[in-house]
């Protein structure tokens, strides 16, 4: 993602009214999956965890805008400390910003970038959530969330994408958060696992989802903000490299599909809803970072092997024995990971920069430069994020207690259930049940 547009220095920037409403729109974009990912993940977990699961990531709204506001957008963009991280009092409180400053070279308004960067500082962590699933306390989990954007979040994003950051400098190519934000929240959530342990029951009790269209709905949602997510990353579209990206992510998540299906039937024998969702969720991953820098055919083949490759990465926790509830690492961690070294392969050097990949000519260097990126966010990810959750089970305690596991979390909670059968079949029953229950019974026995 780049800081601006680049333009000739001879060049007067000035503010766009056509970039800037089109920035506000994917700003919307990207906040509209933070719900579409509560969907996603609230039909796969059952039905006494189910409002729960929808509040894990509902909160990061709340909790990542404030602190983004008072000090991360200030950590993450503002003028660069040795390469790690940024500041500047100016962005404390988008206090002192002026109506129509603009961002760097681009053609937006400081404003318009800073609450575009900001759906993504939300989402982040409300990733991370779907490996917890079924048993951790909301308050240690909302303790958790302000932390880890503040140590782990803030500082990873100013390394991929804020000018100065030591990533952006080995030109780290991310356009939208292979890194930053998918490795980031997947080596997390393995670094929160280690600390709260399994779900009772994994391995021995069914835990299918409980709502398949409410997953199907997210996973349309995700698909939808995707567009604004990797399209809008470029901050405008005055060359045509957001409607290329705009279009690798169609085609990559497409192919991501067919690519999970094929593999689960032939592996498995049946066509899932489940793996439909999973595998188009895999395509965005894995393009994400890649979207500005491959041409529609290379987003095929990054679709296609991130489909594979995830899906065949889903049943390690079954081997290895971590009880990622929902597939954070095996869809997150490693699409993130296939989508960032891919374009260490695919990378045109005719879109978003000149970089090259080894099938176009530009040998090993770019891949190198993508291993890079990958190994570091995820080792500090995955280090930091294992010392906050055992700092806060050792202060408060991160899981729930086992009575409160076995019966859900929703009542403990929340004070709630997320379905009410009490009144199901309405007045007219409550009227006439007697009648009603002969009639059916004496129809059934004829």
């Amino acid at each position: 993602m780049p800081p601006g547009i680049l333009t000739l220095a001879a060049d007067k920037v000035t503010l766009s009214p056509a970039n800037t409403g089109f920035m506000l729109i994917c700003s919307a974009l990207v906040m509209i999956m933070t719900p579409g990912l509560a969907f996603f993940y609230g039909g796969m977990v059952r039905v006494k965890s189910v409002l729960n699961m929808l509040m894990m990531s509902f909160i990061s709204l709340g909790i990542v805008t404030i602190l983004w506001v008072l000090y991360g957008f200030g950590l993450a963009f503002g003028t660069d400390k040795g390469g790690f991280i940024g500041w500047n009092g100016d962005f404390a409180g988008l206090a002192h910003i002026g109506l129509t400053e603009l961002w760097g070279t681009s053609t937006i308004p400081v404003y318009v970038f800073a609450v575009f960067q900001l759906m993504f500082a939300v989402i982040t962590p409300a990733l991370i959530s779907g490996a917890l699933a079924d048993r951790v306390k909301f308050t240690a989990w909302a303790l958790f969330i302000a932390l880890w954007v503040t140590v782990v979040y803030f500082p990873v994003a100013h390394w991929v994408w804020g000018e100065g950051g030591w990533l952006f400098e080995l030109k780290v190519i991310d356009f939208a958060g292979g890194t930053a934000v998918h490795i980031n929240a997947g080596a997390a959530a393995l670094g929160v696992l280690l600390v709260v342990g399994k779900r009772i029951g994994f391995k021995k009790d069914p835990m299918r989802p409980h709502s398949l269209p409410l997953v199907m709905l997210g996973a349309g949602l995700l698909w939808f903000g995707w567009f604004g997510f990797n399209a809008g990353s470029w901050l405008g579209n005055d060359d045509g490299i957001g409607a290329v990206a705009f279009v690798n992510t169609q085609v990559a998540t497409a192919a991501a599909m067919l690519g999970w299906l094929a593999y689960e039937k032939l592996r498995h024998g049946s066509f899932t809803t489940l793996g439909a969702a999973s595998g188009a969720v895999a395509g965005l991953v894995a393009i994400t970072p890649a979207c500005g820098a491959v041409s529609p055919l290379g987003a095929i083949a990054v679709g296609v092997i991130a489909g594979v490759l995830c899906a065949m990465a889903v049943n390690l926790k079954y081997k290895f024995g971590y009880d990622d509830s929902l597939d954070v690492i095996g869809v997150h961690l490693v699409g993130g990971v296939v989508g960032s070294l891919l374009i260490g392969f695919f990378a045109t050097g005719g879109v978003q920069s000149k970089a090259k990949g080894l099938f176009y000519g530009g040998g090993l260097d770019q891949l190198g430069r993508q291993a890079v990126g990958v190994v570091c966010v995820l080792l500090y990810s995955l280090v930091v994020s294992y010392v906050l959750a055992k700092a806060i089970d050792l202060v408060m305690g991160f899981r729930v207690g086992e009575d409160e596991e076995v019966a859900g979390i929703d009542q403990a909670a929340h004070a709630e259930t997320a379905y009410d059968f009490a009144g199901a079949g309405g007045g007219t029953v409550g009227r006439k049940g007697p009648a009603l229950g002969e009639a059916l019974t004496k129809k059934v026995d004829a």
